[in-house]
């Protein structure tokens, strides 16, 4: 099944649905139903919610859809959709646990298990040194995302991607989904959230044997319920390397009022030291925070035409943090937990719900109010990359015991010894942070340092008293306790690392939009129909900060005024996003284009 037979049909098994995915257009809407449509009769013999008061904050409002036609398909930046063939009357999917590299950050890979739609490339383990490493990077191929032509956003399931391809269903399939296992250790998948028979819940000795090195187990089961799932594998260190997946189930006809874009987002956590590329999963602090795999400002916006009502879904698959997740500009509703839709009485009016760890909320709103909106984690420590490790002697006396371990003592990394030496005896806790501890601060994120000739940072000739950097007064400055705090100043980006930040569905965002945007965060951007059509398409001169109304463009350079750290000039042919549709034509018409006004 092609990929563009596969997002179309998946509501239905195969057959086709004339009209269904393309009804966000009010064209779409008014075409009649085929005659072979299964829905036919549903597409506008529903309730049409009308112009509701915005008194009750847009609780009950519609976009442009109608009561009673298909659900839209859900979007997911940033990962795949796993394909599935029809087979003895279930829809058969193929899951690969493996090995692979993720890119959280430009040019920052790491390595993490998830989840692939096809065999490795060479089959087998994908360990270092063993087969299956020779294409590491290259498990990130992007493709073009359905409703944003010539808009890069999702990896390609096939080659496997951290978080793993979504499964995305409807409410009576049945699913038969076969799991290979192409990890070094035994494994299984669990359906988190799903009512399954017990010989398919996926715990280890309880319910089913461990899926050895090479093996494989079929899970099959029909699907009773709708909402909001996940799958993971229910070995607890191997879920804090990545193996995890969205799972979503649609009821047969829209919910009401229904929506017209619809996200789905999986919430992760890391503690990945200087050095490294893997995750210390016994850790219980963290310094790196994702969503899709990609950390803020990597990840792809959600790019919304003002006016659209819109769900985003929110998965937490965090190690041991809950995450208060906070949206700017706009009230939304609570509509959905893992436990299914929730009544419309339930419904509850925040702009921060706080999703706990393996919990899932579905949030829907009318994107009224345009402008370039964060949704970010309201933890502090959550909302940057890579805090600052301690390393290295700051020289001077130290009299009594410290105040606090370092940061590998308090992410549980073993420094000095087996686990029994008498020397790692119990500290208070975790060191404050530059002058409370026999620690200096290295940083350990993309151009950081802590040294002097840090890259991006400029020092006072030898022999001058004090240490400038552009933007910070070091000298008034340091007479003030708690200077400085400005994080978003620790961090640069080459030309090569910003052109991969400033992706198509940026365009038209104020110059060095990025300073404040990191860690677990993520944007959705409510554009005035003209403007959403010239970003969608990538055709048209798009001006920065043409989508921010009365901000202005914004700093050349990004993060000039932001404690020194100069990036590096923007790269030729990205002032602005500016595209060439002659360089970058639009991908081919797909179930989306119902979005671009007609």
């Amino acid at each position: 099944m092609s990929e563009e037979s596969d997002r179309r049909n998946f509501l239905l098994g195969g057959s086709a649905l004339a009209g269904g995915f393309l009804a966000g257009s009010a064209a779409a809407q008014d075409k009649p139903p085929a005659k072979d449509d299964p829905h036919a009769g549903h597409g506008g013999g529903g309730k049409n919610y009308g112009p509701t008061d915005p008194g009750d904050r847009y609780k009950l409002t519609p976009g442009r859809r109608k009561s009673g036609e298909p659900p839209v398909p859900v979007e997911h930046p940033d990962i795949g959709k796993l394909p599935w063939k029809m087979v003895n009357g279930a829809k058969e999917f193929h899951l690969y646990a493996r090995h692979m590299k993720r890119e959280f950050l430009p040019d920052q890979w790491f390595d993490v298990w998830g989840y692939g739609a096809e065999p490795g490339p060479k089959g087998g383990h994908s360990m270092p040194g063993m087969p299956g490493m020779g294409r590491a990077k290259e498990n990130e191929k992007e493709m073009a995302l359905p409703g944003m032509p010539g808009m890069p956003g999702m990896a390609k399931a096939t080659d496997g991607s951290m978080p793993g391809p979504t499964i995305e269903v409807v409410e009576g399939d049945k699913v038969r989904i076969i799991v290979h296992n192409e990890l070094p250790e035994a494994t299984t998948v669990h359906w988190h959230g799903l009512d399954v028979p017990a010989a398919m819940d996926g715990v280890m000795g309880l319910t089913q044997d461990p899926i050895p090195p090479g093996g494989t187990f079929t899970y099959e089961f029909e699907l009773k319920q709708n909402g909001t799932f996940f799958y993971h594998t229910h070995v607890p260190m191997q879920q804090a390397m990545g193996l995890v997946g969205l799972f979503i189930v649609h009821p047969k006809a829209a919910w009401d009022p229904p929506v017209d874009r619809d996200f789905a987002l999986i919430l992760q956590e890391w503690a990945i030291l200087p050095g490294a590329s893997v995750t210390n999963t016994m850790s219980m602090e963290f310094n790196i925070f994702t969503t899709n795999g990609r950390a803020a400002p990597y990840i792809t916006p959600m790019v919304v035409r003002q006016g659209d009502r819109v769900r985003i879904r929110m998965v937490n698959f965090s190690v041991i943090d809950h995450h208060p997740m906070h949206l700017h500009g706009m009230t939304f509703w609570i509509t959905g937990t893992e436990g299914g839709r929730l009544p419309v009485t339930a419904w509850t009016a925040h702009n921060n719900v706080l999703v706990g760890v393996a919990q899932a909320y579905d949030i829907e709103f009318v994107a009224w109010n345009p402008g370039d909106w964060v949704l970010h984690c309201h933890m502090f420590h959550h909302m940057m990359n890579f805090m600052s490790s301690m390393a290295g002697s700051m020289g001077g006396d130290m009299k009594g015991m410290l105040a606090g371990g370092s940061m590998a003592t308090g992410m549980g990394m073993i420094t000095r010894g087996p686990a029994l030496n008498p020397e790692l005896g119990g500290t208070l806790g975790r060191g404050t942070g530059e002058n409370t501890g026999s620690d200096r601060a290295v940083g350990n994120g993309p151009m950081m340092g802590g040294q002097p000739g840090m890259k991006g940072m400029d020092m006072k000739p030898p022999g001058t008293k004090g240490t400038d950097m552009k933007g910070m007064d070091m000298k008034g400055g340091a007479s003030v306790p708690g200077f400085p705090q400005d994080m978003s100043g620790m961090a640069s980006y080459t030309a090569a690392e910003l052109k991969k930040l400033l992706k198509p569905e940026t365009r038209g965002m104020r110059n060095g939009w990025f300073a404040d945007v990191e860690g677990l965060t993520t944007l959705i951007r409510v554009l005035p129909p003209d403007l959403y059509d010239k970003v969608v398409s990538g055709k048209g001169e798009v001006a920065p900060g043409a989508s921010v109304p009365g901000a202005g463009a914004g700093k050349a350079g990004g993060h000039e005024g932001h404690g020194g750290m100069k990036t590096e000039p923007t790269p030729k042919g990205h002032e602005g996003m500016k595209m060439d549709p002659k360089k970058d034509p639009p991908t081919k018409k797909d179930e989306h284009d119902g979005h671009k006004k007609p």
